[in-house]
Formats: structure tokens, C-alpha cells, sequence
């Protein structure tokens, strides 16, 4: 594992926070300072502060190795940032969208998009699911032991043959005696092959459509002794009937990506989540906070690739004068400073009229939708300013641009977005 990161000035590193506005070392944006008290810029000065001392110098090792140890799901868990918004009875932080916001730009900050998805997604996807609907029972056995990073939930929702067509699922769950058998494959899964649980979707009437789709929580069996970070033995099927296999993929490389297939897999009658045939609103109430989280991210994104960029033009010359001293530079650095501010003020108004409690459904599909086009666009044009180093990865904003290519995909197309926004307006 590398313990350095080496990089020319400007190169991956944090610069000045003011050049894209935020006012002091770990304090909200300019503008948007009225949105978080005291506790939450303390909560983001040491997200801030961890993020760059113990995930930044290895995230080149966990991108070459596509693996992120479970040494640091357990460190997070230790540290409670992912646990934020849960409540303290089930070993969370008690805090809020507010708190869980932070946590999302912050992990957004490492400079791996798969780093990010890896430590998020058990917490920000697969449990708010038993959080909201579970039993007390059910949230006992399975919430805790995900915040403290000693389990890995993966949400399993998207197959092969569906994508965006949640409701075409074909995953299927037939009574037993005592429970389900289970059957089918799931793609595109985070933390698919180190998951020790799936809270999965499935199909339970010979219908097809929303109402036949329920939800079971569906267990792995116990780990092979020394599997812990090899993916080739957590992957293999370990008599339950479950396998696990890597997808290859263009960015999101530190995230254990997975294709995860059910054969006659046994799941008791107390893992069902929710109500039976039910399933479909749980789908629709995570979708919510994931597009929301995905834009807050994508924007913190940008401002890290900003920053890194305005570093870089003040200090490399060309011609006997400073890149920055460029009139060119300076109108392309206004035009990607003024795209990041109004993805900004979409996003966060957004967030402002959520925690508020207000129905935001077409928001947040403008937030997500305006976002992860506006992250591509300008991590590919602060790359141009790079010139050739930026086509390199000691800069990082390669694999930056790679990452951030999923966004348009991943959460629901631009396609989707575009179909929900059109629908909400009356169109």
C-alpha cells in the first residue's frame, strides 16, 4: 500500500478554499453559509481533515489494486461520519440530511469516485431502506453492525435486462415453506462482492409491473477463512447459492462493481422488508436522497478539479508568463466558476426545500440532471488547461473525468430525468 502521494503543485492536493468560495477551511460555501450551524462546519472540518490525512494518500493504491480494504470500512465505522444521520439508539450520530450532506461532499473530496461510492453506498443506498421500513428487530440485526464498517450491504435492484425499467425486474422470489426461494441475477451492484448482505428486489406475483416487487433482505453465508479483501474467494459461492464477479468498468475502479447471481437461494419468511407486493415504494423512496446525494457530489467534485486547476495555471508558464496571466485562461476559468455556482445554487436550494420537508421530486431530478452533465464538461475543460500533464495520473484529473461520466448513467439516466421533469411540469 502507498503511504505518499506524490503530486506537482496543485496536483490532486486541497488548494486555497476561497477560489471557489468557500469561506474559511471547512465552512460552507459562500452564500450558502446560513444553511449549517456550528456542529455542522466542525463536523466538516474533521471529515475534511480525515479524508485528506488517511484516505488521499492511497486512493492511486486502491485504484490500481480496484479494492479498498476493509481495514478502512472499519476505520470510518470508528470514526462515525457514514452514521451521521441514523439514529443514536442504532449507533448513529443522530443527525441530519444536513449532516449526511457534508459526509457526501467531503468522501466526494478524496479524489476516487469508486473510493466514494465504496464507503457511501452501504449507508447512503442499501440501509435507508431497513432504516425506513424495517422492523425494530430487523433494524437491530442489520443497521448497527453496517455503521461500526463490520458489514457491507449492497442494495441489488438493477438487472441485466432492465437498467432504468425498475419495475420490469425479473429477479424472482416464490413461497416456501418458512420463507423464499430465490432466483436471478443483479448487475451494476456497489459493494456487490464484498456485501455480507442484500437488500434486494424482487419479484413475488407472476405479474409483471410495480405491484408484484417486494424487498428481502438476503444474507451471505459465513466468509472463507482469509477472504477478507480477496475478491476472487468473498465472490465465490459459498453453498448459500450466491456469487459475486467483478464488472470491469471505465471509472468508479476502487469500487467492487458486481454482477451478483441467485440460485435457489433460501431466505426466511422475517427477511422480507416492508409489505409483501410492496416493494416498488421503497424503490421510489431511495431515489430521492440518492440523486440529491449524487449531485452534491458531483459538485464538490468540480470545486475539488477548480481548485486544483486554478493552482496549476498560477504556477506553470508558458511563453515567459504564467498560464493564469492568459486571457483565454482567465474567460475559461469564469466560465467553469459560473457553471459550478449554478449547479451549486440548484443543488443546494434543493436541499434547503427538502430538509424543510417539501415535496422536491422534480428538483431533485433538475439537481441531478444539471449536475453530472455540468461535472463532465468542466472536469474535461480543466483538464485541457492541464495541457498533456493533465492527461496524466499523477495530476488525477483523468481519472476524475472517468468517474464522473457515470453520473449521467448511474441513479437514473439524463433520459429519465428528463422524462420525470417533463411529466412534473405538466408536459
Amino acid at each position: 500500500m502507498s503511504t505518499t502521494d506524490s503530486r506537482s503543485p496543485g496536483a490532486s492536493g486541497d488548494a486555497n478554499p476561497a477560489s471557489t468560495g468557500l469561506v474559511g477551511q471547512g465552512r460552507g460555501p459562500a452564500g450558502w453559509d446560513h444553511l449549517f450551524g456550528e456542529e455542522h462546519h466542525a463536523l466538516r472540518r474533521s471529515i475534511r481533515d480525515w479524508v485528506t490525512r488517511e484516505l488521499r494518500p492511497h486512493v492511486q493504491a486502491w485504484e490500481d489494486a480496484e479494492w479498498v480494504p476493509s481495514s478502512v470500512f472499519r476505520r470510518l465505522g470508528e470514526t462515525g461520519f457514514a452514521a451521521t444521520p441514523y439514529p443514536v439508539e442504532l449507533g448513529g450520530q443522530g443527525g441530519d440530511h444536513l449532516t449526511d450532506a457534508i459526509w457526501t461532499e467531503e468522501i466526494a473530496r478524496s479524489g476516487s469516485g469508486g473510493l466514494a461510492a465504496a464507503l457511501s453506498a452501504p449507508t447512503t443506498i442499501a440501509t435507508p431502506p431497513i432504516l425506513k421500513f424495517g422492523t425494530p428487530e430487523q433494524q437491530e440485526r442489520w443497521v448497527p453492525p453496517v455503521l461500526r464498517g463490520e458489514r457491507v450491504a449492497a442494495l441489488a435492484i438493477t438487472e441485466p435486462g432492465t437498467g432504468s425499467d425498475v419495475a420490469g425486474i425479473l429477479t424472482r422470489a416464490e413461497r416456501v415453506e418458512g420463507g423464499f426461494r430465490v432466483n436471478g441475477e443483479k448487475c451494476f451492484i456497489t459493494g456487490g462482492v464484498r456485501a455480507q448482505h442484500y437488500v434486494t428486489a424482487v419479484r413475488t406475483t407472476q405479474d409483471g409491473g410495480h405491484d408484484g416487487i417486494s424487498f428481502l433482505v438476503v444474507e451471505r453465508g459465513p466468509e472463507p477463512e482469509g477472504a477478507e479483501d480477496d475478491p476472487a474467494l468473498l465472490g465465490a459461492d459459498r453453498g448459500d447459492g450466491i456469487s459475486a464477479s467483478p464488472i470491469e468498468k471505465l471509472g468508479w475502479h476502487a469500487s467492487d462493481t458486481a454482477l451478483v447471481s441467485f440460485q435457489d437461494v433460501f431466505v426466511p419468511e422475517d427477511h422480507l422488508l416492508g409489505e409483501l407486493h410492496g416493494g416498488f415504494k421503497l424503490i421510489m423512496a431511495n431515489f430521492g436522497w440518492e440523486r440529491l446525494s449524487m449531485a452534491l457530489g458531483a459538485v464538490a467534485g468540480m470545486d475539488l478539479a477548480f481548485e486544483q486547476t486554478c493552482a496549476y495555471v498560477a504556477q506553470r508558464r508558458a511563453f515567459g508568463r504564467r498560464i493564469a496571466d492568459f486571457q483565454g485562461t482567465r474567460w475559461a476559468l469564469a466560465e467553469i466558476g459560473m457553471e459550478i455556482e449554478a449547479a451549486r445554487s440548484l443543488t443546494y436550494e434543493t436541499l434547503r426545500r427538502h430538509v424543510a420537508g417539501e415535496q422536491v421530486i422534480r428538483e431533485v431530478s433538475m439537481a441531478k440532471l444539471q449536475t453530472q452533465r455540468t461535472a463532465v464538461d468542466v472536469i474535461d475543460r480543466c483538464l485541457q488547461l492541464h495541457g498533456g500533464a493533465g492527461y496524466t495520473k499523477e495530476q488525477g484529473l483523468e481519472r476524475a473525468w472517468r468517474d464522473a461520466r457515470l453520473g449521467p448513467i448511474g441513479g437514473g439516466t439524463d433520459e429519465i430525468m428528463k422524462d420525470v421533469i417533463g411529466r412534473l411540469m405538466g408536459c
